[in-house]
């Protein structure tokens, strides 16, 4: 099973929610959320969201604000669905 989620994930070649994954594979979504970290840890999928506020952490708008209470709490960034990206090997 963890094998035909990444393999749905390449296939669809673009956005595809949990939902509509769940439904095409006939999982529930909370165990899809488990399987798809997995290959998060085994570096096969990227957290999206992880890299964000990584990148977030060193806006400019700190100063702005006076007291940054970084990205998950800013309020010029805008919560956008959870997101994943296939790592791609170039080695392959």
């Amino acid at each position: 099973m963890l094998n035909s989620v990444l393999q749905e994930i390449e296939a669809a070649g673009g956005v595809l929610n949990l939902d509509e994954l769940s439904g095409r594979l006939g999982v529930e979504r909370g165990a899809l959320e488990g399987m798809i970290q997995f290959w998060v840890r085994k570096g096969r999928l990227k957290d999206d969201d992880l890299e964000m506020d990584a990148a977030m952490s060193s806006c400019g708008l700190s100063g702005a604000c006076g007291n940054c209470p970084g990205p998950a709490n800013c309020a010029f960034v805008m919560k956008m669905p959870k997101s994943y990206s296939l790592v791609i090997d170039l080695d392959q």
